[in-house]
């Protein structure tokens, strides 16, 4: 059974190395990530959250009519282009339980990968999609929301994951810290 990395463990920091494409034991290994993924009620997660130094992806960013019933996984993804300004948004992750941070990524992303069975195929989104892509991506890079955040950010970020884990904070735990504070 795979277990979350959580930050900032230093297999979140490697650059993973890209998988050889075809290789049938990415089958295996995407479905044991899609369910840690369903189980903490992710959307995305990437090879190095499990300890794996493979370049992998596994998203759902489905509506909940659809969500848990075909993940896609990505296999050796590259952002080969995006567009717009960047924009701010609030993102999760499963190895930060408990806290959300503003990070500033491209409205509209185009990522080429290849799927389990060795194809060559290119996905485009915005919105939820989008920032996932560069949020997963970004995991291959050895690069976590911490890494992205701006300094003042990434400081309160320490600090609210600081209290999350204070609080218990497992992953798929969104804002634990704030609703201590509301509590209080």
């Amino acid at each position: 059974m795979l277990k979350m990395v959580l930050w900032p463990d230093p297999v979140l920091k490697q650059v993973s190395e890209p998988c050889v494409v075809g290789d049938k034991s990415l089958k295996r290994l995407s479905k044991q990530m899609a369910q840690l993924m369903y189980k903490t009620n992710g959307c995305g997660i990437a090879a190095p959250q499990v300890g794996l130094n493979k370049r992998m992806i596994v998203i759902d960013c489905e509506g909940e009519d659809y969500y848990g019933k075909d993940p896609l996984v990505l296999v050796n993804p590259v952002i080969v282009e995006t567009q717009g300004e960047p924009e701010d948004g609030g993102e999760g992750c499963l190895s930060l339980p408990g806290i959300t941070v503003e990070i500033s990524r491209a409205p509209w992303v185009r990522v080429q990968y290849y799927d389990l069975d060795g194809e060559l195929w290119e996905i485009a989104g915005d919105g939820l999609l989008g920032r996932c892509l560069q949020h997963e991506i970004d995991h291959l890079d050895g690069k976590t929301i911490m890494e992205s955040a701006t300094p003042d950010r990434r400081i309160q970020a320490i600090m609210d994951l600081e209290a999350a884990r204070a609080a218990g904070a497992k992953p798929g735990d969104v804002d634990i810290a704030e609703d201590e504070d509301a509590e209080e």
